[in-house]
């Protein structure tokens, strides 16, 4: 493994895979740097078990590329649903098939993947990020780049690196939800949602204080079986670990009083938490401030798409606390949007990209694009970007969607 690479991409989740074979697959040699021990994000991590923003509500594909290629893998392990219309159209997979999965995409393209590795500063020069150290069982280690790419949702790598960044939108940010997998649940007793909101609507006004959402995601989950559920919010800041560490011990404590109310539901009795998060599900934090912003009324009434980079069809999903429901707003004919290349490209860091939920939106288009299918969809622009930057020095839109085209990514005009 060599310290120098033509672009880094600080993260392994649905952005950071996006990013590391869009990179590569468009000739940069191409280093993917995860502090997990698996690729996945918030797929692995996170028992966040859906991809959004692949489908409109009609249940038309618009999302291709990467992201297909993930569906395709999934689908060969049968480890993936069919897309499911819930508020909005999404498909369940198992996320022990995810890491498979993302391994031997990254493998077969020649990406090379360091796990167990956390960004901790980023040196600049004038306007450029030319270097990072990372921190690993055996110390700290330097590599250096001509592009980065930040798919860490935290923009860390932004922040580390003093591009400019900010910390959600107008001064509030959407919360977080641990997802929860139950077992012992058969799979012919469909869990009655709304039995369950009504109870936990009842212990809760009997005074017990430890139960926040009453109605999330509730499913299925392919291979094992188990019911995923998103009830358990907390709010806090993903910045700061102690707020972090109250959060996650307050959404675990929620957990087994939610396992407690669905045992109270017909043909649930032996019910049993198979596992938590391990962490939050995060859904805001810091954004990467872009050349552009994305808007909400851009998200609504969808514009022309021929300068786009990436489409998403998921809605607006706004979570306005713990406990609170859900906002939704739908997106206007054709049912998803087109995403420019200024709002993945950071507006005083010339070779530095933004994927995932660290991009540019305002807070509507931010609880819109922020989801994991979109994800794979920015980090491959972004990717794509980064790497001709690091051989040409700039990238201009038309040249990334040639190549996104030729990568599959099948983008409309």
């Amino acid at each position: 493994m060599t310290n120098h690479y033509d672009v880094i991409v600080a993260g392994g989740g649905s952005g950071g895979i996006g990013a590391a074979l869009g990179a590569r697959r468009a000739g940069a040699r191409t280093l993917l740097i995860e502090r997990g021990p698996c690729l996945g994000g918030a797929a692995t991590l996170r028992n966040v078990v859906t991809y959004c923003g692949l489908y409109t509500q009609e249940l038309r594909q618009v999302v291709f590329g990467v992201a297909e290629e993930v569906l395709a893998g999934l689908r060969e392990l049968d480890a993936v649903t069919e897309p499911r219309k819930f508020t909005a159209v999404a498909v369940v997979f198992d996320p022990e098939s995810v890491k498979r999965v993302a391994d031997e995409l990254c493998e077969q393209a020649g990406v090379d993947v360091l796990l167990h590795s956390h960004v901790l500063d980023a040196t600049r020069r004038d306007d450029r990020i030319t270097a990072l150290r990372v921190a690993d069982h055996s110390g700290t280690h330097s590599y250096t780049a001509d592009a980065f790419v930040d798919a860490t949702g935290e923009a860390d790598l932004a922040h580390q690196g003093g591009a400019e960044v900010r910390y959600g939108n107008d001064g509030w940010v959407i919360n977080g939800t641990l997802g929860v997998r139950f077992g012992g649940i058969p799979a012919d007793v469909a869990v009655d949602r709304a039995a369950l909101a009504s109870l936990i609507r009842s212990v809760k006004e009997a005074g017990r204080d430890d139960l926040t959402g009453e109605r999330g995601l509730i499913a299925r989950m392919p291979v094992s079986g188990d019911v995923i559920t998103y009830l358990a919010d907390e709010g806090y800041d993903a910045r700061d670990a102690a707020d972090t560490s109250r959060a996650e011990r307050s959404a675990r404590r929620q957990a087994q009083a939610y396992l407690q109310a669905i045992r109270s539901l017909p043909g649930c009795g032996n019910a049993y938490i198979v596992s938590t998060g391990p962490e939050l599900g995060t859904r805001e934090s810091r954004h990467l401030v872009g050349r552009a912003q994305l808007t909400e009324k851009e998200v609504l009434q969808p514009g022309p798409v021929d300068d786009a980079v990436a489409v998403c069809a998921w809605p607006i999903e706004s979570h306005p606390g713990p406990g609170i429901p859900s906002e939704w707003k739908h997106i206007g004919e054709p049912g998803y949007y087109g995403i420019p290349l200024d709002v993945l490209r950071s507006r005083n860091t010339s070779n530095l990209f933004g994927a995932g939920r660290t991009v540019d939106g305002d807070a509507g288009a931010g609880a819109s694009l922020r989801v994991m299918g979109t994800a794979l969809a920015t980090g491959q622009a972004a990717g794509v970007a980064a790497a001709f930057t690091a051989r040409d020095g700039d990238v201009e839109t038309a040249a990334v969607r040639r190549e996104l085209d030729r990568q599959g990514a099948r983008l409309p005009d």
